[in-house]
């Protein structure tokens, strides 16, 4: 690690992705909320076009690129407010207007430049200049100080807009600030796992932690840190095994993801397993019944081979595993159950 770290090209490179991997989910969140996942691909296609006006003028790519993703986040929520059309419609609009602006600025340009803008759609994160990181950086503190900031507003609008806007808040205002940090979010990271992929570190994060998460605000954390080490790690990985860092990168996401599914769906099962064989428990607990007491909210819980069993109904509820009697989470979930 420290042989990699002298290298300047993968400190930047691992700087970078650690920008990425940490403002993508913020901003993702809301998305998946809003069940508007897939418009990080609408950005990332508008922004290829801004990419291809940059190549072509002369002008530093970044800074097109942002200019014409807010631009295109900004029209699709006044075009969605104003009731003329679907999201996904407008939407679709950009995401293939995006497309053919930017393959007609590209036939313009020199036989190099599509070679020059395969780095932006696939990735190409050992690239990354200092310039770039700097730009990167100012980008994700805005994001992450305009989601920490804002997030209990974008929370209550991607929620529910109807009741937000009964309760006053400025819900078209709001969901322009969020486009427009979607915009920037695109930007931050279309160095890091290309513009055709990116779209997948805002959600996939977002969607692995709201498998075993049990609040907002935990899943929030848990989906930055599956998109650091999504992104940090795919670095490192690509470098070893010599693949592309953008398609690494989302590969390992998609396994944090498929891992979560089958270890939470593992889980369930032997908590559904550990309720039904509390179920059919035949031993009569009670205060003479020779097995410690342990008092649990309402009730008392009996210790009994490892479990905890309280009475209900007729029957034994598992209450946990803990000899200390401390196991609340498999409290809850035995309640869920019933």
């Amino acid at each position: 690690m420290s042989d990699l770290l002298a290298l300047d090209f993968m400190r930047q490179a691992l700087l970078a992705a650690l920008l990425a991997g940490f403002a993508a989910p913020l901003v993702g969140v809301f998305l998946v909320q809003r069940r508007m996942s897939l418009i990080g691909d609408g950005m990332g296609h508008v922004a290829l076009a801004g990419v291809a006006v940059g190549v072509l003028t002369g002008q530093e790519p970044v800074l097109t690129a942002l200019i014409a993703a807010v631009l295109a986040a900004v029209a699709i929520e006044l075009i969605r407010a104003s009731g003329r059309t679907t999201g996904d419609t407008a939407l679709a609009v950009m995401f293939y207007g995006g497309i053919a602006l930017g393959v007609v600025l590209i036939s313009r340009s020199s036989s190099r430049t599509p070679a020059n803008l395969t780095g932006y759609l696939f990735g190409a994160i050992l690239t990354t200049s200092r310039t770039d990181i700097i730009v990167f950086g100012v980008l994700a503190a805005v994001v992450l100080t305009a989601t920490l900031v804002l997030r209990q507003r974008f929370f209550a609008v991607a929620n529910d807009e109807e009741y937000a806007r009964a309760a006053g808040i400025p819900v078209l205002r709001y969901n322009l600030v969020l486009a427009v940090l979607t915009a920037v979010t695109v930007v931050v990271s279309m160095r890091v796992v290309g513009l055709l992929l990116i779209s997948a570190l805002m959600i996939l994060p977002n969607a692995t932690s709201q498998l075993f998460a049990r609040s907002f605000r935990s899943g929030l954390w848990w989906a930055v840190l599956i998109g650091v080490l999504s992104s940090v790690g795919g670095v490192l990985v690509s470098y070893a095994a010599e693949t592309p860092s953008g398609g690494t990168i989302v590969l390992l996401a998609v396994g944090a993801f498929v891992t979560a599914s089958v270890a939470t769906a593992v889980v369930a099962r032997l908590r559904r397993a550990a309720h039904d064989r509390a179920e059919r428990h035949d031993h009569e607990h009670g205060p003479d019944c020779g097995h410690r007491a342990v008092e649990h909210d309402d009730h008392v819980d009996y210790l009994h081979d490892g479990h905890r069993h309280a009475a209900h109904e007729g029957h034994y509820d598992e209450h946990g595993h803990d000899e200390h009697g401390h196991d609340d989470e498999q409290h809850r979930a035995g309640a869920e159950t019933r």
